[in-house]
């Protein structure tokens, strides 16, 4: 492998100078910076990053802990960010917290280990002391849909208030009167947002959400089919289930066929963050839809802000109700996905 000497001594300059031509340095003329590249693309010289980020104290990379990396909208928010970074210069780092925080303190303990200019966190839970100590020692940090309360972080998430709003005038307009849902976490800030949200809704509308109308789930299939399972055991059961992520939509879905009932005709199902495949399930489900692709760019931007010593401000962006089937609307068609990156 050939060293920065070889350049050096193929383009006939010294070593600080390839150095600085290679770092685009004003102080080098045109004619010996191109001298400089070209020795270096004939011999195949490549800047060691490791030397490079000891001078510069910068190592050129980001830190991703997402919550479910099997979540496609987090696959989805992870691909954006990876877009984007490397747009601005950057490697990213992916860390899957898979929803428990031992596992988010793990990764981020590793990122910081290693050096990275920056971290983008979906929080698991309400409060990490190594985020905290993260954040108190100038770790450029930024939450991304979640965060925790009262952190003095940038946050870029959606707001989903208006599109649950819509989804429960959709319902009741369709003649649904027993609304259920499938609750997330409360440990997590969009479990509670979720939930709030949808019960707000149904008050203005003057319709009550009974204790036994929520099912509390964890953001994953399994907890799903639970939640569903009571629901239809119940004397009264709804007539409506709102699940408050898409693979506890698609664990309802399993438990409502697995019982020989039909959606619609039987139940309606409704999910918070639309993903490809909703528009392939027979019916197509009707879901809201984040803006993934935009989430992700806005963050690794947010991010880059802070990194260069600059205090972005928060950025909250509208979810939006994605109306198919699944609800008991008839469509001749299944609509465009709100959001092609996802």
């Amino acid at each position: 492998m050939a060293s920065i000497k070889d350049v050096a001594a193929a383009a006939g300059v010294s070593v600080a100078t390839v150095s600085r031509a290679l770092n685009d340095h004003p102080s080098v003329s045109p004619e010996a910076r191109a001298r400089v590249h070209a020795a270096a693309a004939a011999l195949g010289y490549r800047p060691n990053a490791v030397a490079r980020s000891l001078r510069t104290h910068q190592t050129h990379t980001l830190g991703l802990v997402i919550s479910d990396v099997l979540n496609p909208y987090f696959t989805a928010l992870a691909r954006a960010v990876e877009e984007e970074a490397r747009a601005l210069g950057y490697s990213v780092i992916i860390g899957n917290a898979d929803e428990r925080p031992e596992l988010q303190d793990h990764h981020i303990r590793t990122l910081l280990d290693r050096r990275i200019d920056g971290l983008l966190v979906s929080p698991t839970d309400r409060g990490s002391p190594l985020i905290l100590d993260a954040v108190r020692a100038g770790t450029p940090m930024v939450f991304v849909d979640r965060w925790i309360p009262g952190v003095d972080v940038p946050v870029v998430r959606a707001d989903g208030r208006a599109a649950v709003r819509d989804l429960v005038t959709h319902l009741l307009g369709l003649g649904h009167r027993r609304l259920a849902i499938i609750a997330g976490p409360a440990a997590t800030t969009t479990g509670r947002e979720r939930v709030d949200a949808f019960r707000a809704a149904l008050f203005e509308q003057g319709v009550a959400l009974p204790d036994a109308y929520i099912g509390q789930g964890d953001f994953q299939a399994e907890s799903g089919r639970r939640a569903t399972e009571r629901f239809l055991d119940l004397a009264e059961p709804p007539d409506a289930v709102f699940a408050a992520d898409n693979l506890m939509a698609l664990g309802a879905l399993d438990t409502i066929r697995a019982r020989g009932l039909s959606v619609p005709r039987d139940i309606a199902l409704a999910a918070f963050d639309d993903i490809p495949w909703f528009v392939h399930t027979d019916p197509p489900i009707t879901a809201i839809a984040q803006p993934t692709n935009e989430l992700g760019r806005a963050a690794v931007r947010a991010l880059a802000e802070l990194i260069a010593g600059r205090v972005p401000e928060s950025v909250t962006l509208p979810a939006r109700l994605v109306v198919r089937r699944s609800c008991g609307a008839a469509f001749p068609a299944v609509p465009e996905h709100p959001d092609p990156s996802a």
